[in-house]
């Protein structure tokens, strides 16, 4: 099993972490390219490369979450309880931008204002109704959205505080509202802040991006009331204009096979620790790594069939919160903290126990201890 080395911790100081739903090798590609009919295209990924001082060639700037802090400090609030509030930056970047809905007040006609208000809603549905889970900070916090950031803008993240939606480009990149992929994968993000903490690079960070990857296509599910048999596995789908031979950004159930086309290439990630990639780039391959640990919960998911959030996604869910993770865990260490959760709320004997094994036999990762 390749191995990647780890720098230090970043000193305390440090700047919160930066999770972006688009990869910086997807946006380097784009920036490059000189083809008339996507000269708006590569001008925006150029950019969102750079916006706001945030240089993603700055491997490991933001490489560390800092400790947990509440969103709601000092606060009572009935558990349960969602709480939005969707402002807009009317193509500048300053945040948080200028509120335009809170939560209970009537539809905008904005339609990204609709679609970042109603997943923010979707996403605190399944992580309460299907984990007991209070928010991303499981205290009720607020849930924070803009959108309409910069100009041409094509990205998506969470900030640590909310999240940030571009509209695009439209010609390679529609508005990152449209996905509810996304939006679950972003605010996961906040959730694995909260608890686990997970190191944004490396094999750590690669298991940041799949915890968001699995609860991303998680909520996207259980708001369609969707089987592990009828789901897409797909992230971001819908955010790609027609000019692109592409479904998504990546596939859980086929990593690799997400987009292949003449100006974005060919989905790059691995599905087999085989073709583990060694790099320096992407936080050292946060976002191609993950596809390992991504298609073993597929496995999960579809060796037990049903809603995938009932059994598969409880044991992903048990090993966030459960305390055997450190922020540095790799591939192997989370495993055998997978195996451990479906053991715990399942049984030793039972078919969760056996599905979790089989999925990680089936990327080539042994757990650890």
């Amino acid at each position: 099993m390749a191995r990647m080395s780890h720098n230090p911790l970043p000193p305390a100081e440090s700047p919160r972490v930066r999770c972006e739903i688009i990869p910086p090798f997807l946006l380097a590609r784009i920036a490059t390219l000189d083809d008339p009919r996507f000269e708006r295209a590569a001008h925006a990924a150029r950019r969102s490369l750079t916006d706001i001082g945030h240089d993603h060639l700055d491997h490991g700037r933001h490489e560390h979450m800092l400790p947990p802090r509440s969103l709601r400090p000092d606060e009572a609030f009935e558990r349960g309880t969602v709480n939005r509030a969707i402002s807009d930056a009317q193509g500048g970047e300053a945040l948080p931008g200028i509120l335009v809905r809170s939560e209970g007040e009537p539809d905008t006609g904005d339609v990204s204002v609709s679609e970042a208000y109603d997943g923010l809603g979707h996403t605190f549905t399944l992580f309460w109704e299907a984990f007991g889970r209070d928010s991303i900070d499981d205290r009720s916090s607020p849930l924070n959205a803009t959108v309409h950031f910069g100009q041409l803008y094509d990205n998506a993240f969470w900030d640590g505080s909310r999240m940030v939606f571009g509209d695009g480009d439209g010609e390679i990149f529609t508005g990152f509202t449209r996905s509810l992929s996304v939006i679950g994968h972003e605010l996961a993000h906040g959730v694995t802040e909260f608890t686990a903490g997970l190191v944004y690079r490396n094999q750590s960070g690669a298991l940041n991006e799949h915890v968001s990857d699995v609860f991303g296509t998680l909520v996207e599910q259980y708001a369609q009331c969707q089987t592990a048999a009828e789901a897409s596995w797909l992230v971001g789908e819908g955010i790609f204009t027609d000019e692109v031979e592409g479904n998504a950004l990546r596939s859980l159930k086929a990593p690799g096979t997400a987009y292949d086309d003449d100006v974005l290439g060919k989905d790059p990630q691995p599905g087999h620790m085989d073709d583990f990639i060694v790099t320096q780039s992407d936080n050292g391959g946060v976002h191609l790594n993950s596809g390992i640990p991504n298609r073993a919960f597929w496995s999960v998911a579809d060796t037990l069939g049903g809603f995938a959030w009932d059994r598969a996604g409880q044991i992903w869910y048990d090993t966030l919160t459960g305390g055997a993770l450190t922020p540095r865990s790799e591939f192997a260490e989370f495993a055998a903290a997978t195996v451990g959760a479906a053991i715990a709320r399942f049984g030793e004997d039972s078919a969760e126990h056996e599905a979790v094994l089989g999925g990680w036999s089936l990327v080539g990762i042994i757990p650890e201890g």
